[in-house]
C-alpha cells in the first residue's frame, strides 16, 4: 500500500478555483502510479472539473484503460493542459473545453463539441464543483448559494440533458456526489445541499434512463486532497484535513479513479442508481 501524506499539512490558502501546481503536499492523480488494462477501449468520455483532482485523475484512468477524453474546466489552463499531456502520453486525445458551467449554453456547448470530435459519446463524469466556507448561516451570499446550485447540480441537469440524446445502450453517467450528501457540513451548507441533491438526482434519473440501457451512478468522496480544499477552506482546516477519517489521512485522487473505470466499465454492467462512497472509513447511509 502507497505510503501517502498524513495531517498535519503545511498551512495553506489559494484563490478559487485552486491550482494543483500550487499544493502542498503535491496530489497523487495517478501520473506514475495507474496501470490501465483496455477496460474502456474504443469509448469516448465527457469529464467536467478534469483540470485537476479527481477530475484529472479520472481522465488519465480513463485514458489509460483506451477512451479519448473531453476536459471540461473553468479557467485552469495551465493545470488542464497538464491533464491533456498525461492522456497524450497514453496515446489517447485530449480534447480541452473550458468554459464557466453557471452559463446554460456551455453546458449544451461542451457536449456539441465532444460530439463533433469524437463521434460519439459513451461515458459522462460530472464532476465539477463549488464551495465556499461560512461559520455564520447569516454570512453566506445569496448570489454564493445560486452559485453553488448552478455549478453543482443546474449544470449537472442541464449537461445530461444534452448528452443523453448522443448516448446509446452501454453508455453510463457517473455524478460525483460527496460524504456530505449524507452527512452535511455545516460551515459548507450550500455545497452539502447540493451534494444530497445530486444523490436524488443520481437516483431518479437511472429509474428514468433505463429503459434506454443507459446507467447513471454516483461517487461520494471525502474527504480527498484536491485543489478546492486550500481554496475553500481556512488554512488551520487544511492543516488537519483527513485527520478525522478512520484512516487518519486524506484520499489522494488516484485511490477515488478505479470506481470511475468500474461504473464506466462493461463491468459495471448491472449497476445504476447506486452512490458509492469512498471515504476513508466514514460510512455513508
Amino acid at each position: 500500500m502507497a505510503d501517502y501524506p498524513r495531517p498535519p499539512f503545511p498551512k495553506q490558502t489559494q484563490p478559487v478555483p485552486g491550482s494543483q501546481g500550487r499544493m502542498d503536499p503535491y496530489p497523487d492523480c495517478g501520473e506514475e502510479r495507474y496501470v490501465g488494462a483496455g477496460k474502456l477501449q474504443g469509448k469516448v468520455a465527457l469529464i467536467t472539473g478534469a483540470d485537476s483532482g479527481i477530475g484529472r485523475a479520472v481522465a488519465i484512468a480513463f485514458a489509460r484503460e483506451g477512451a479519448d477524453v473531453a476536459i471540461g474546466y473553468l479557467d485552469e489552463h495551465e493545470d488542464a493542459q497538464e491533464t491533456a499531456r498525461w492522456v497524450e502520453r497514453a496515446g489517447r486525445q485530449c480534447l480541452l473545453l473550458p468554459g464557466d458551467l453557471a452559463d446554460k449554453a456551455v453546458c449544451r456547448e461542451i457536449v456539441d463539441k465532444t460530439v463533433a470530435q469524437f463521434g460519439r459519446l459513451d461515458v459522462l463524469v460530472n464532476n465539477a464543483a463549488f464551495q465556499m466556507t461560512h461559520e455564520r448561516f447569516e454570512d453566506i451570499p445569496d448570489d454564493e448559494w445560486v452559485r453553488t446550485f448552478d455549478i453543482n447540480i443546474t449544470a449537472m441537469f442541464r449537461i445530461c440533458q444534452a448528452a443523453v440524446p448522443h448516448m446509446q445502450p452501454g453508455a453510463s453517467i457517473i455524478n460525483t456526489s460527496s460524504v456530505n450528501s449524507d452527512m452535511p457540513k455545516p460551515t459548507l451548507l450550500p455545497y452539502a445541499t447540493t451534494k444530497g441533491a445530486i444523490a436524488n438526482f443520481t437516483g431518479g434519473l437511472a429509474q428514468l434512463l433505463g429503459e434506454r440501457g443507459i446507467r447513471v451512478n454516483s461517487v461520494a468522496p471525502g474527504p480527498i486532497w484536491t485543489p478546492l480544499i486550500p481554496a475553500t477552506m481556512p488554512a488551520e482546516e487544511v492543516e488537519q484535513f483527513g485527520s478525522n477519517t478512520p484512516l487518519g489521512r486524506p484520499g489522494q485522487p488516484v485511490e477515488v479513479a478505479p470506481l470511475y473505470v468500474l461504473l464506466a466499465s462493461d463491468e459495471g454492467s448491472y449497476l445504476s442508481g447506486e452512490r458509492f462512497g469512498v471515504t476513508g472509513g466514514r460510512p455513508i447511509l
